[in-house]
């Protein structure tokens, strides 16, 4: 067997594992299929000698970890932009990101050798986390999260962590100790007092569905981080602040029509129904009687991977 067969063969056989990493990594799984899509593109491109090789489900990892790190760096240095103004005006993309899933993100997949979707994505679905922690995962530094889920969720060793994140095994240690902290730490409420969660969402959906800026302004922390994962030529959109966000809210009111409060993976938010079908989500982190984050879910293969209950 040649290289590239070896290569070929190794790869399609750890594609599932690589996505999932490439999804904790990056928390959408449109960006988790173009990194292992990248990776492979370098891996097919390179010279490496793959009979030095004794561990390829670690070696491929290693690679996968590499491109989401540099797409995490990428994400953090890239000036954050609103959400792209539709045809039919400013804030238009929150709507199309509740909107979702009616048409379906297509493409993107295109991880392996022959550059096709897998024929089954609950590979990926089953691997996959919850809002909750994706909310806290995005808090953390490029390097501090790649050392929490490649050794917290993947078992992987630091001194296997360390040359990814240019850093001693002791520092990688120590990295993946101070995500860790942040992780625990993380005090965005649970839906402990429906009620008052309730009147929080209610609150927040009027103002939305009347376009009321300065309603939206009373119930938006000054601090509020949206977090949409509708794709964009630029990864993921992030916006941050309570103007900015209420501004985009109060466009999307017809959308906010067709919502209805929910708990969406233990967080409490609302979700769009078309034909009775969820086709996206808007999960809050509340705390203090405002919202937190926000967190818009509209990629089909995420959001049917949801639990959601009534509020």
């Amino acid at each position: 067997m040649d290289s590239q067969d070896w290569l070929a063969t190794h790869f399609e056989a750890h594609r599932p594992h690589l996505q999932a990493v490439a999804y904790r990594m990056l928390g959408s799984t449109s960006e988790a299929h173009d990194a292992v899509q990248e990776a492979w593109l370098r891996l097919s491109r390179s010279s490496t000698d793959t009979e030095a090789i004794e561990n390829p489900g670690g070696w491929l990892t290693t690679v996968v970890s590499r491109v989401c790190l540099n797409m995490l760096r990428t994400r953090r240095t890239r000036p954050e932009e609103p959400l792209p103004p539709a045809a039919t005006g400013a804030g238009a993309g929150v709507d199309a990101a509740l909107a979702g899933g009616a048409a379906g993100l297509e493409g993107g997949l295109g991880a392996g050798p022959a550059d096709t979707a897998p024929p089954d994505d609950q590979a990926v679905l089953s691997d996959s986390i919850g809002v909750a922690m994706l909310v806290v995962l995005d808090t953390l530094a490029p390097a501090e999260r790649l050392a929490f889920v490649l050794h917290d969720m993947f078992a992987v060793p630091f001194d296997e962590i360390a040359p990814i994140v240019d850093r001693s095994p002791a520092a990688a240690r120590q990295l993946a100790s101070r995500a860790r902290r942040r992780v625990q730490g993380a005090r965005v409420e649970s839906p402990a007092d429906p009620a008052r969660h309730r009147r929080v969402v209610e609150a927040f959906l009027a103002a939305a569905r009347q376009g009321d800026f300065d309603g939206l302004l009373a119930v938006l922390d000054p601090d509020v981080v949206l977090r949409s994962d509708t794709p964009t030529p630029g990864g993921l959109h992030i916006v941050r602040g309570a103007e900015a966000v209420a501004r985009g809210a109060s466009m999307f009111s017809a959308r906010a029509r067709m919502s209805e409060p929910a708990i969406i993976d233990g967080l409490p938010g609302m979700v769009v129904r078309t034909d009775g079908r969820v086709v996206g989500a808007l999960a809050m982190g509340i705390t203090a009687h405002r919202v937190t984050t926000i967190e818009i879910i509209s990629d089909p293969a995420s959001v049917a991977a949801l639990e959601v209950t009534p509020l």
